[in-house]
């Protein structure tokens, strides 16, 4: 009983002395009768531990850990995060649009607002950690070069709009110097009409030599990788509608002139609104030179070089706004890809 009762002390001091090392102290020294008390005792000191063991993984004492837990989960998205979406998805909606004065300022001016909104999520810290992580990644230097194919692409729309500018004003200051002179005002839009064409072309090659898929880019799912994505494929969207706007119809078309002609004499006495349903300028331009030219209005006396003169100022109004527009544009173009090349240097 000696025994029985020192074990018993043993498992009163559990909690400082290893159970087990002490059991198999007791177990040398004792013999017979013993034993049956030591094995009583061992079952005593294991039920003990099993009850410390179930109250230590009580849900009371897991207390901390669930809340260390909760702390990891996700937070809300970015409030830029939900802007950035709404301008692309206004982007996105406005590509079928016709190309027209109002409806090329208003993209222009969207997607002017987007590359503010993307400038700075890309300050924040969350944002640079992510990019920075693939700094190595094919992907996103391939999307680095596609940001150059834009910077081509914008640069390209800021010569067309400027050799444009300066064809309108060039042909205005001749028709207010030759007033009365028909001949000499065919001859200069003859030439007019000459540089058009001939723009047209560089254009085009312009834009398939600047051409880039950002569609084709691998999109894992990244949230900065796809934005980036996105941004660069609406713009390229964006400048091939203003390319078209620029280019307007095309001029070897007798019986397309013929027909816009007939749209601009309806429409001279209508509302505002009723003008905002036609108001490509560079197609209403070509029109009336090219119906001037062919004498087929003059005969009826619906038209005159004066309707050339006034459809000439309104040109070179949208043609300054838009050149302002895409000034703009370029300089935040390259902020955006200077901010994505010093988040991957660091």
């Amino acid at each position: 009983m000696r025994i029985t009762l020192g074990v018993m002390e043993v498992a009163d001091e559990i909690p400082f002395v290893s159970p087990i090392a002490k059991i198999y102290d007791q177990s040398q020294r004792v013999e017979g009768e013993g034993a049956l008390s030591l094995s009583n005792c061992t079952y005593k000191t294991l039920a003990f531990c099993s009850k410390t063991k179930k109250m230590a993984s009580s849900p009371l004492n897991q207390k901390s850990n669930f809340h260390a837990r909760s702390n990891s989960l996700p937070s809300r998205p970015h409030p830029l995060v939900a802007q950035i979406n709404e301008h692309l998805c206004r982007l996105k909606s406005n590509k079928s649009a016709s190309s027209s004065s109002l409806s090329m300022a208003r993209n222009l001016s969207c997607l002017t607002d987007l590359y503010k909104l993307v400038d700075n999520l890309l300050q924040l810290p969350i944002t640079q950690k992510s990019l920075a992580q693939r700094c190595n990644d094919e992907q996103v230097n391939k999307l680095l070069n596609g940001s150059l194919k834009l910077l081509d692409v914008c640069g390209e729309a800021k010569g067309a709009l400027l050799q444009a500018k300066e064809d309108t004003k060039q042909l205005q200051s001749i028709l207010r110097r030759r007033r009365g002179d028909e001949a000499g005002f065919t001859n200069e839009a003859k030439q007019y009409l000459a540089s058009r064409k001939k723009a047209k072309k560089l254009i085009n090659k312009s834009l398939k030599a600047c051409k880039f898929s950002f569609a084709q880019l691998e999109n894992d799912g990244e949230a900065t990788f796809s934005m980036l994505r996105e941004l660069g494929g609406v713009t390229f969207t964006v400048f091939e509608s203003l390319f078209s706007y620029i280019c307007g119809t095309k001029m070897e078309s007798k019986s397309t002139n013929w027909s816009l002609v007939s749209k601009l004499m309806s429409s001279k006495h209508v509302t505002c609104e009723g003008e905002a349903m036609y108001t490509n300028e560079f197609e209403k331009l070509d029109a009336v030179l090219c119906a001037l030219i062919g004498n087929k209005t003059r005969k009826s006396g619906k038209m005159s070089i004066d309707d050339a003169q006034l459809e000439l100022q309104k040109l070179e109004s949208s043609i300054q706004g838009l050149e302002d527009a895409v000034e703009c544009l370029l300089r935040l173009l390259i902020k955006t890809r200077v901010s994505v090349l010093n988040i991957l240097s660091h």
